[in-house]
């Protein structure tokens, strides 16, 4: 009798658990995916290689995903972070880790998949650029640090890709101390 009490104890909490976890996820999957659909994110691993609404789909040169309301744009996910040096005097004195978004029309989805390298070389000139010229990318937590980023880019980007390309959105940037 001692050894049964503890043995149905643990079958409850399991069910219990099982329960929540269920409830947890229903809930938390109606309400995760309309928002996911509106910025344009999962989570990490939930779509890689698979093109779905709302995900990051495709091969390895990005993905893309709808954007919910309009649906004359698609946001282009560059496949790795920028990761870009700042430098005092002649030495590295830190590393600052950006990850960007480009809002793209639909007609020009296909043209931008096959012209990573170009957009990655621009953007990283321009922030390498940035990153010489001054402290925009020193002070991270300046909002207008943050909007001088996004139009330069913007702005060269647009030499490169004239039409379809709507806006840049700077998702995470982060600053490393060497």
């Amino acid at each position: 009798m001692k050894q049964i009490i503890p043995g149905i104890i643990a079958a409850i909490f399991v069910v219990l658990g099982a329960g929540g976890a269920l409830f947890m996820k229903g809930a938390f999957s109606a309400g995760g995916n309309a928002s996911a659909s509106a910025d344009g994110h999962e989570a990490e691993g939930d779509s890689h290689g698979e093109a779905k609404s709302g995900g990051h789909g495709g091969s390895g040169h990005g993905g893309k995903s709808s954007a919910g309301m309009s649906g004359d744009v698609e946001y282009y996910k560059f496949s790795r972070e920028f990761v870009v040096p700042i430098t005092e005097g002649e030495r590295v004195d830190s590393l600052v880790i950006i990850n960007l978004n480009l809002e793209i029309d639909k007609s020009v989805s296909d043209q931008v998949y096959g012209m990573e390298p170009k957009l990655r070389d621009n953007v990283m000139s321009t922030l390498i650029r940035l990153s010489n010229e001054g402290n925009t990318l020193g002070d991270l937590t300046n909002p207008e640090n943050y909007e001088t980023i996004r139009s330069m880019i913007l702005a060269n980007l647009r030499e490169v890709l004239p039409t379809g390309l709507e806006n840049v959105l700077i998702l995470d940037m982060a600053k490393q101390h060497i």
